[in-house]
This record gives structure tokens, sequence and C-alpha cells, in this order.
């Protein structure tokens, strides 16, 4: 037997196998075994090892027909090893003369199943000197005898530190381990990852490893072979995600029918993450930037979004924290832009996933790198600046693209603005915030900031820089929603819009209002402030005493303002350096006077700010002094634009990794305040008989649902089931600017939120849609999980629509045919129940096309209508059970049994046995609580805790109009036909809604 065997597994390796045999043939042990495998080389690898054979009996040459990758040729020269102690070594390289004496030397002292010696690293085909040596350092790292599963763990556990390389050609096997090893391996052909599963293996069985890393006779050709810096396509990283993927579950496998060993499975994780990485490894450095998308896309393909993800967010983050490290910016166009925008473009590529811990945090650190980067890169562009007007904010707003407008974050500060300055940065009175609100931007730019402008705006309130004319409110404030494209262009809050508008101006207001016109009326601004409800005039008075001290010659311009009529406003001001610089002076001055002098120590929060409100009053004192001296200031006056809606959209996100993504039903309703009650029990009703093996993810559409209504509503719901979420999504930006009205008075505007849920839910592919006048029986997760295929929807077929074909004036079919222009009129469904393929529905229309839809006032049932025009024809009908509408005034009779035979027929089988009760028309069961079905609804209202106000609904004639306000009467209150009408068909009775349906048809609705 020979003390050692080495095995050398050989495929193409032709230009360096001469110098690898030459090597293990003058080893200073003599008693060795050379077994090599040709793993059928298409070189002359074969014609080198037969001459070596034919020179040295103790060359073993074997060949495999056809090739079978490393893994198999190992295999098959570790399963032929007779040795005592068995060297796996690669047919591109080589050892030293003396190495298998001084392993075997080390070896009889330890009585181990394994040695783990050094190498010596030589860099090829361009791997530096510099990468090399950085390599040799980390594979060489010095262990110690190990034992049992702390072999395994100190391998690939990643809770242990790793501290262990896992390449099986960097230590010498008792050949009796190695064996039982490979025999327990599996015969797929696996490479590129196969001595990470070999070594899971081996060193799952080895009871013992011991240390030999100062033995480093071990010549590694780096840059040779499968490793190296050298180019690859797309394509061919897409084979290195397969191979690797082969070994990662060969380990898999072999970890389930091991699971008894210790830590085990920690160890296939740590196994998975480091085979990855290296994999990855391979996309940074060796795929070109023009193929890296594809080349992800690849490894998304076989690995999923998650792991993809990882690792380019990974290098994402590298990158960006060597330019931290640096203090150094990347250009514009550096390739970590690119790699992000990879990134994203997977997480977003339509297919769900839930977020690993891994990928969260390594994203969230990521994406905290760059924003340093970009807040770094912002400053410096703010800072350039000459122009600059600083924009005070305390939470997270919208803000105009500019560079002018520069925010400023004030305040307490658990999380600091990257995107903004810092007003405790510097010289600063930031813990006067309290006091001196936006007076600590001012302060902050008086001491730290260079410019030859300064200027000052408020998150919410902007000059108008347009040049255009707006209307204003009767506080002389422009009232406008939201801070976006439209209104940054409406209001010129762009560069070139600011720079032309303080052109040639030393100074930029407000407008001055006359006081006697705006502000309640009140006339001067020392009424104003007397009638401030927490202010104290005592206050005002003080200062002006203080001002008159410090400043005698400023009494004159006091006296004319605080008793004057005219007045700017909100703080907001542009100036010149020189007399910025000079009015803080002079401002700061005689507040801090005032602080000092004034006990505040008893005031209200409002009356705290008192410096703040003196400071606006100080402003115009300032202004009128140095026009009554004659400085010869230009001054402008512009218009204020006060946004209502300053923060920044919030986009629901996915559940939490925690839920199983299978079980999980998307159920969205849509509702306002004064529908909670209605909405509550619904939803109960929902949950009361869902799956509890399901998950709801419930989401509310809605603008105005008071926070303690939401807050009730969870509290109530989220108590009572625990296989729910509850969420409530601000819609108001989106519908803003449509013009969306309703026909009918029991239908809200809220009915066209419906519209929205394939962008609010951009994460789901398939959602529920539920109205919120209705009770549900059944489990609507039997609901969600119809099969739609490619059809944009499921719902019920609408009887009482049916009905109304019927009828013989030939109206609602006219209507149908001319306004709605289906081919099948009899296939309109109900829309209070639906199932939506929100992904088929991007792909059909965007939200703009469906609103633009539903802004046409003629259609009879509106965003119904609008569905029914454009979904027609790729539409899945559900059972009828699912939307059973109730007999309101009579309909069932009257209507309804116009409808086809086989319709009204299983409408009304629908009736005995319904898992959806729908509620529609004006009779419903908090108006008439004696109507058809109410027992049922009653019997789910009861248990909320909105029961008595829907009972106050019923018993108040001063309740709100259900589903919020309702349209103007086409028939005024003093018209002589609504004497003669009222009397005889009071309002919600069914009278009235006869004659209602009569003025419908005669106007061809």
């Amino acid at each position: 037997m020979p003390q050692v065997s080495i095995v050398i597994p050989a495929y193409n390796v032709g230009p360096y196998l001469q110098r690898c045999l030459d090597s293990v043939c003058n080893q200073t042990l003599h008693d060795i075994e050379i077994i090599v495998v040709d793993d059928a080389s298409t070189d002359d690898t074969p014609e080198i090892l037969q001459k070596a054979a034919r020179h040295d009996h103790r060359i073993v040459a074997l060949r495999h027909d056809e090739n079978k990758g490393l893994h198999l040729a190992r295999k098959t020269g570790v399963l032929a090893a007779t040795g005592a102690y068995t060297l796996m070594l690669d047919g591109d390289d080589e050892l030293d003369p003396n190495m298998c004496e001084q392993l075997v030397a080390r070896f009889s002292g330890t009585h181990a199943d394994m040695l783990h010696f050094g190498i010596s690293v030589i860099g090829e085909n361009g791997i530096s000197a510099t990468d090399a040596a950085s390599f040799a350092s980390f594979i060489n790292a010095p262990s110690q005898l190990l034992h049992g599963s702390d072999i395994l763990r100190a391998t690939f556990d990643e809770n242990n530190g790793q501290t262990m390389d896992w390449r099986a050609t960097q230590r010498i096997f008792n050949t009796e381990l190695l064996v039982r090893g490979f025999n327990a391996m599996t015969d797929t052909r696996l490479e590129r990852a196969e001595d990470a599963y070999e070594m899971f293996v081996l060193c799952a069985l080895a009871d013992s490893c011991a240390p030999a890393e100062d033995i480093r006779g071990y010549r590694y050709h780096y840059g040779i072979g499968v490793t190296g810096v050298s180019q690859i396509s797309a394509q061919r990283f897409g084979e290195f995600c397969n191979q690797f993927h082969a070994c990662i579950t060969a380990s898999e496998d072999f970890a389930k029918t091991h699971a008894a060993i210790d830590s085990i499975d920690d160890c296939l994780a740590g196994l998975k993450h480091k085979s990855i990485e290296l994999l990855a490894n391979d996309w940074l450095t060796r795929v070109p930037e023009e193929e890296k998308l594809a080349a992800a896309q690849q490894m998304n393909d076989v690995f999923g979004a998650d792991t993809t993800c990882r690792e380019i967010w990974r290098f994402v983050r590298d990158r960006a924290y060597s330019y931290i490290q640096s203090n150094m910016l990347p250009e514009k166009q550096d390739k970590m832009f690119s790699w992000r925008n990879i990134a994203e473009s997977i997480e977003d590529d339509g297919r769900p996933f839930p977020p690993s811990n891994r990928l969260k945090t390594m994203k969230a650190t990521a994406l905290g790198h760059l924003t340093d980067i970009e807040s770094r890169a912002l400053k410096e562009q703010y800072d350039k600046q000459r122009i600059r007007i600083f924009v005070t904010t305390h939470k997270e707003v919208d803000k105009p693209q500019s560079d002018i407008l520069q925010p400023v974050q004030v305040g307490p500060k658990s999380t600091r603005f990257p995107w903004a300055f810092q007003d405790d940065e510097g010289e600063n009175i930031a813990d006067k915030n309290p006091m001196y609100c936006e007076l600590t931007t001012q302060y902050w730019a008086w001491k730290n900031v260079d410019a030859d402008y300064y200027g000052f705006c408020h998150y919410r309130r902007y000059f108008d820089f347009s040049g255009v004319e707006h209307k204003e409110n009767a506080y002389g404030e422009i009232m406008d929603d939201y801070i976006d494209a439209a209104s940054i262009k409406r209001y010129g809050l762009d560069d070139e819009s600011i720079k032309k508008a303080i052109a040639g101006a030393d100074v930029v207001t407000t407008r001055w209002g006359d006081l006697c016109e705006i502000i309640e009326g009140y006339g001067s601004p020392i009424k104003i402030y007397q009638h401030a409800p927490k202010l104290h005039l005592r206050d005002l008075r003080h200062m002006y005493d203080i001002l008159c001290e410090m400043h005698p010659d400023y009494k004159t311009d006091a006296d004319a303002f605080l008793h004057g009529h005219r007045s700017c406003f909100c703080n907001m001001f542009i100036m010149r350096k020189d007399i910025f610089q000079d009015y803080c002076a002079w401002l700061f001055s005689i507040l801090q006077k005032f602080e000092e002098t004034t006990d505040m120590s008893l005031y209200s929060k409002e009356a705290l700010r008192t410096p703040g409100h003196l400071s606006e009053r100080l402003l115009n004192i300032y202004l009128i002094h140095h026009k009554r001296i004659g400085s010869g200031w230009k001054v402008k006056e512009l218009q204020c634009v006060h946004f209502t809606h300053p923060e920044p959209r919030r986009p629901l996100e996915r559940l939490s990794d925690e839920i199983d993504p299978t079980t999980v039903v998307p159920v969205v309703f849509a509702a306002d305040n004064n529908y909670v009650p209605q909405l509550t029990t619904t939803i109960y009703s929902a949950m009361t008989n869902a799956n509890p093996d399901r998950y709801y993810d419930v989401t509310v559409l809605q603008k105005d649902i008071a926070w303690e209504n939401q807050e009730r509503m969870r509290q109530f719901l989220l108590g009572k089931f625990k296989n729910m979420n509850l969420r409530f999504a601000d819609v108001s930006r989106e519908i803003s600017g449509y013009d969306l009205t309703t026909s009918n008075a029991h239908i809200s505007i809220e009915t066209y939120y419906r519209f929205l849920i394939q962008k609010a839910l951009p994460f789901y592919d398939k959602v529920l849609y539920l109205d919120s006048d209705i009770v549900i029986n059944g489990d609507i997760a039997q609901l969600y999980d119809t099969e739609l295929g490619d059809n944009l929807l499921a719902a019920v077929h609408d009887i009482d629509y049916q009905g109304n074909l019927n009828m013989n004036d030939g109206k609602r079919l006219k209507y149908t045919n001319k306004k709605l222009h289906m081919k099948h009129p009899f296939q309109y469904f109900q829309a209070g129940v639906l199932v939506l393929n929100t992904k088929e529905m991007r792909k059909a229309y965007s939200i703009k096309q469906w609103l633009d839809y539903a802004s046409d006032p003629d259609f009879i049932y509106n965003d119904q209508d609008v569905l029914n025009a454009h979904c027609e024809g790729r539409v899945v009908f559900l059972d009828w059970s699912w939307n059973v509408v109730h007999d309101c005034a009579n309909r069932v009779a009257n209507v309804f049994s116009f409808a086809p035979n086989d319709s009204y027929d299983a409408y009304i089988a629908s009736r005995k046995d319904p898992k959806i009760i729908h509620y529609a028309g004006f009779e419903k069961p908090w108006v008439k609580p004696d109507c058809d079905f109410a027992p049922v609804y009653w019997s789910y209202a009861r248990q909320t805790p909105f029961y008595e106000q829907l009972i106050g609904k019923i018993v108040s004639s001063n309740a709100k109009p259900v589903g919020g306000p309702k349209p103007p009467r086409a028939v005024g209150e003093n018209n002589v036909l609504r004497k003669v009408v009222d009397p005889l068909a009071p309002i919600g009775s069914r009278r009235r809604e006869v004659l209602k349906s009569v003025g419908r048809a005669v106007r061809g609705r």
C-alpha cells in the first residue's frame, strides 16, 4: 500500500499537465501513487499522460469515454486510490518536491482524518500580485484542531465566522474517509461549486481536522481554468448559474438525509450564501456592463429575485461605501447607478416575492450609502448657487426640483433628512425652534452661508415666480393641493423662473395686503394681534418698547405699521446679501432682548412661539423704515402659494415576508368617513366567515376617513381576527383634476376608486374588490381563487340591468348598444363584487384612461358602465350567489322578472343561500330597517362598535346622506313642480323611485 495517493482530474490541461506530473514524480517521498483521470480531453492531454505513464510506473492513467465534469472525475480517481492518505491536485497546479513528505510526517503525528495545509498563490492571466497576495492571506489563515461537527461549522456556518476555506485541494485526507465520503456523494455532473459540495459532505463525516497552514508546498495558479478575470457573456454566466444551482441542490439532498448532524441546516445556509456570493462575483468582474442586465435575468431565472437582488445590492453597497471612505463623489454615469436600476427592475418585474431579511438589510444599507452620496452631491450643488432660498421643514415633504430652493430641517431630529441642511449645524439657535419657529433657519443661514441673495419660504408656502396673476383667497394666498410637476410649472418653481422673477430686485416680499379687506377685516396689525386667542397683546407692546429703546429712529415706522392697514405676510422674503446681514443683526438683537425680559414659562404652545410672531411684524417695520428714509431699494412683491398637501405620496408596501404569500387574499374597499359603520359591518361579516388558514390583506381606499375612525376600526377588527391586515390608502392625489360625478344619489364618488386598485397595489396581480353596502356569508377566499386566465375580471350578471334590457320601450337596450357599444348587452355585470386581474388590467388600460372614461357625465351607472363597456369579452361570470342584490322597492317583481328566464331562475335560487347580499339601491338597512334581508345585516352590525351610529342614521332626521354628499337636485327647492311632486311622491318613497325611472326613460337613460 503506498503512503500517499495523488488524484489528478485532467480535462484539456495539455499546456500545464507535464509541469504538474513532473512536480509529483519528483517528490522526495517515493512511496506514492499518481492517479490521473482524463475526463475525455480533446487536446493533447491523453498523449502527454500516456507518455508520462510509460516513464513512471506509479502513474495510473484512467479515462472517461465522455466528459463528466470535475466532480465525477475526482470520484473516479478517489475510488481507485489505495494509499493511506489521498491528496487531490488540479492538473494546472503543482507541488513542491517535499510536499508529500512534509504532509505524511505531520499526518502521522495527529491521527486526524484530514489536514488543512497552506498554499502558494501565483497570479496568472491578469491577476495582479496584490490580488494574489490578498487571496493567499485569506486562504492561509491559521486554523486549529477541530473535532466532530465543529469541522463543518468552521467551514460553512456563518454564525461561527466560517474560519476555514472549503477548497478540496487544500486538504490531505485519510483515504478511508475520502472513499466513504465520495460513495455518499451524487453521481450527477457537478462543476464550478463542486468543492463546496464535496467538502460539505466530507466535513460532515469527519471526526477530526488538524491545522498545517505552515506547509505551503501546493502551488496554486490563480487565474488559470475556471478562475480568472476573462470576460464572459450573459449566456455563459447563465451556465455558471445552473452549475452552482446543481451543487447547492446536491448539498441540500445530503443535508436532508443527514439531518441529525448538529448545525447542518445552518451550515447548509452558509454554503448557499457563500456559493452565490462567489457566483455573483463573476457577474461583477467578468460580465461586461452592457450584458449585466441580461446576466442578472439569467441569475433571476435560476435563483429567484430575492437572491439575485441581494447580490447586486451588495455590489452597490460596497462601491458606494468606497466613495464615502475616500470622500469622493461618483460621476453621474457611475456603473453602480446602473446596477441599482438592474436590481430595481428585477424586483419590479411583475413576479411578486417576499423579500428576505438579508435582502432588506442589504438593500437598506446600500440605499443608505447612496443617500449619503446623493446628499453630499446635492449640498455641494447647493453651495455653488449665489441665489439661495431656504425652505424650512420639520417633516418629509415634496420639494420642487430646484438648486435654488434648498430645504432646511428644523425642530427635533429623531430622523435627519439627508436631502436637507440642518439648522443645528455650525453656529445656530436650533434649540430655540419652539419659540423662534422658522427663524432658526434664518439665523443658521446668516451665520453659516455665503450667497448674493438669501431667501426664505416654508414647506407649505412658496413665492409664485411665474409672473402670471392667480386667484387668491380671503387671506391673500393662492391655494393649491400638491407640489407636483404641474404646480411647479404653474408657479415657476424652477431655477430659471426664479432668477428671472427676482432679477434687478434688492428685496422681494409677499404682496402687501389691505387689512380692511382681508384677515377678517380687523383693519390693523395691532387689532389682528389683539384678536389672536392664544397670543398676548402685552408682548407686542413690550416688543414695541424694546424697539423704540434700541432704535428710536424706528418709532415712527412702528407706529405707522401697527396702526396702519397694510402688511405683507408669512415671514417670506428674498434679500440682497448686505441688506440681509443688516436685517438679521437688527432683528435678532431685538428678539434676544425680548426673550431676556419676558417670562414665557407658563405660555401655551402657540404663545411660546411669540418671537416668531413678532418677527413677522418686525420685518414689516424694517421695510417701512428703509422706504421712509430713502434707502433706494428696489422692492418687488410676489404672490404667495399655499399647498394644502405638501406631504409626499406614500405607496402601499408588500406584506411582511413572515406571511406566506400563497395564503394571502388581497381585498379592497372604497369608502368615506360617513360610511365607516357600514364598511366595518361589511369587513366584520367577511372575516366572521373567513378561512382561518388564509390571510386577508384588507385595504380601504379613501380620502377623508378620520384617524380616530381608522384606529377604532383597527382595534376592533385586528383585535378579533389575527389572520388579517387593515390599512387605509389616501387616493386624493390620484383623483384630483378629474370631474367625477354620479348619476344616482345613493352612489358616491368613492365608487370610482376601484379604477385605482391596479396602481395602488402594484405587488398584487389579482385583487378582490367589494362594495361596502354588502354583508358576506361565504368565505371570500373561495371567490378570490376564481381562475381568471387572461380575462380582466370576474363578476356576477346584473339581474336589474337584464330586466331593463327586456323592457318593451327598448330604451336600455338602445343605451347599451349606442352608448356602451356592447355587442352582447345581456353580458352586462354588476360591479359591486369583482375579482380583478390587475396584471392584465395594467396592460389594457392606464389609470388616466379609466378616469378619463369615467369623467363622462352621461353614464347611467357611472363606473359600472365604464367597466362593462371596456371589459366586454374578457369577463368570467361568477355564480349568482356571490352578489345577491336585495329586493329594493319591489324590483324583483317590477324589474328583475323581466330578465331572461334562466337568469331570473338563477337569481331566485341564489336568494336561498346567498354568499354575498348586496343592498344596492336606496333602500338600505340603516335607512329602512325592515328592508329585504335586513335581519341578516343587523345580525352582523350589532356586533360592531358602530352599531349605535347606524341606529342613529335611522332615528335622526338630520343624518348626512348615505355615501357622502349628494349632487344638487335637478329641480330647485322653489320650483312649482316640486310643490306638486313632493306631496304625492315623497323623497325615498317607492312612488318617487317610479317617477325617477320615468324621468330617466324620458331622457333616454
